[in-house]
């Protein structure tokens, strides 16, 4: 089908098998690789076990395992919050704070590159909505003179971009949105690897403001699936009390919850996953930078660099190495690597990579 990418199968947790040949692989968003960690496979183990597959119902119903309860409260407590909404996958996190929050602004700020699931949020708010060119505070500014300082606006972002890893300029939009507005931020790909202890993009330049609603993915850098609204106990109630979706879904497989709960505490209690990440990212950066391409200068493990060879422009792949162009309807994309961590490597770019820096430094001068 050629709507879909071709087949991958990764293997050895740092490769993937592609057309019959294991390649190094230059993708994905497992940024720590828990989705293979040992522990957080027991866990899930030990889940199927202990609890079964499914609650088989609404968590408004007969559905509320004491399990969601204490993943939200362990949520809450990883990323300073007074409460978290623990959600069926990452997608619908925002669109269940837009069912939720429906009629309650006058306006929708949408950043012309933002996910596709906040553009389809946008729509449930129902009020007008205003698009503005990416990650531009200064045509917020406008927008917010042209509607008036007495609208009610919500800004719709991505906290750190997955098509080129820059960052929102969250405190630039505080400072010039009105004092009644709010700001909707999928922290999907931040959560967990940005900021000093990984709260997200919040973290990284120090902001705190009751006005921003952050969501949250457990698929990328917690490596497991779901995903969760973070935000004031008021929101949250809300979200519990009149979300359809929320009260109509049946929630995550509990096997996967206690998987989510031990990667939420692999993430918390072990620091070296992000040091290793931060060396990881300066070392492929500046193997980069040796070369042809420009590298933006920003903390994201998501690295994009404008092609400048037919070679990559048709999207081949290096010698002994998958690189893609990702070609995503949710995003617009150029291409990009991905750099995460390895448990038994000294370096890696692109997800993972048990190669020596001396080899990396090779494979990308071969590229």
């Amino acid at each position: 089908m050629k709507s879909l990418a071709p087949p991958l199968r990764q293997i050895d947790r740092t490769y993937v098998l592609y057309q019959s040949r294991k390649l190094t692989y230059f993708g994905g968003c497992d940024y720590f690789r828990l989705s293979s960690h040992p522990t957080v496979l027991a866990a899930i183990q030990s889940g199927l076990k202990k609890y079964g597959l499914t609650v088989a119902a609404s968590r408004k119903t007969t559905g509320n395992h004491p399990l969601y309860e204490k993943l939200e409260e362990q949520l809450a407590d990883f990323f300073d919050v007074p409460d978290a909404v623990l959600l069926s996958n990452g997608y619908v996190t925002n669109l269940v704070v837009a069912q939720t929050l429906a009629g309650t602004f006058s306006h929708v700020l949408l950043d012309e590159r933002a996910h596709a699931s906040l553009v389809d949020a946008a729509v449930f708010f129902d009020c007008p909505i205003v698009r503005f060119p990416y990650r531009n505070a200064v045509a917020v500014t406008r927008i917010v003179q042209r509607i008036g300082q007495q609208s009610r606006p919500v800004l719709l972002t991505d906290g750190m971009f997955s098509h080129d890893g820059e960052l929102a300029p969250i405190n630039a939009y505080l400072r010039v949105l009105p004092r009644d507005a709010a700001i909707l931020l999928d922290d999907a790909h931040g959560a967990g690897t940005l900021g000093k202890t990984g709260k997200g993009t919040v973290e990284q330049p120090g902001v705190r403001s009751n006005r921003i609603i952050q969501t949250i993915s457990l698929s990328k850098a917690f490596g497991v699936y779901g995903g969760a609204v973070l935000g004031q106990r008021s929101l949250c109630n809300r979200i519990r009390e009149r979300s359809r979706f929320f009260g109509g879904n049946t929630p995550l497989p509990l096997p996967l919850v206690n998987a989510a709960l031990r990667a939420v505490q692999i993430v918390k209690s072990d620091k070296s996953l992000r040091l290793r990440l931060e060396r990881n990212l300066r070392y492929v950066k500046g193997e980069l930078c040796r070369t042809e391409f420009a590298i933006a200068d920003t903390p994201s493990p998501i690295i994009s660099v404008v092609p400048r060879r037919s070679h990559y422009s048709r999207g081949k792949s290096t010698p002994g190495s998958f690189v893609t162009r990702a070609v995503l309807p949710a995003v617009i994309s150029d291409l990009r690597f991905r750099a995460s961590t390895a448990w038994n490597s000294l370096a890696t770019w692109c997800v993972l990579c048990p190669n020596t820096p001396v080899a990396m430094g090779s494979r990308l001068e071969a590229s």
